[in-house]
């Protein structure tokens, strides 16, 4: 039922960027560490950069586990369902990258996704996942779901901040400049946005 691809690409691509959903799964190497598993939304924030690369944005949020466990480890796992049409579900396991605002290819990377202001979210990095394995399968168990619109609370939330408040918001975070286990996350505090 499941297939192995060799790229991104075709039909597999407009799947994927189709999706107003996906889901991001990592880990630290630590046995008993604390797996990360994270849903990802907000049209335009997510893109296809070559066969075998994808990039999403990082936004503000309570914690920085998707860093943490990348600057280890770079292990991660991203999963698309199909919530409408036919069942499908799609894994791309791969190493990532959590490239920060003062990395010199941050402002390149940035020009993937043109449909979303980054100043009104609290942008702190750009994930870049290299796949390794790329996988579908069935999804008959998934439910149909409807998608109505993206919720514009984060939007709202941090349009507001400016680099030095949404430092002092993350500083006063627990698990941003350090995981759930200790891990280095979040290197704070941010360097200044140049977009």
């Amino acid at each position: 039922m499941g297939k192995t691809y060799e790229r991104i690409d075709g039909r597999l691509r407009t799947f994927i960027e189709a999706q107003p959903l996906f889901f991001t799964a990592t880990a630290p190497l630590s046995g008993d560490g604390t797996v990360n598993l994270s849903p990802k939304g907000l049209k335009g924030s997510f893109a296809v950069l070559d066969e075998l690369t994808v990039a999403y944005l990082d936004f503000a949020g309570s914690t920085a586990e998707t860093v943490a466990h990348l600057r280890e480890n770079g292990r991660i796992t991203l999963m698309w369902c199909a919530f409408q049409g036919p069942p499908n579900i799609v894994r791309v396991h791969g190493e990532g990258e959590a490239v920060l605002r003062d990395d010199p290819r941050f402002k390149e990377l940035l020009t993937h996704f043109p449909d979303i202001d980054p100043s009104l979210h609290g942008l702190r990095a750009i994930i870049v996942v290299t796949a390794r394995q790329i996988r579908d399968s069935c999804g008959y168990a998934v439910p149909f779901m409807t998608y109505d619109e993206d919720r514009d609370l984060h939007a709202r939330r941090f349009a507001r901040e400016d680099d030095d408040s949404l430092s002092a918001y993350f500083a006063k975070k627990e698990h941003i400049a350090t995981s759930l286990d200790g891990l280095p996350g979040l290197p704070l505090p941010l360097p200044p946005s140049t977009v």
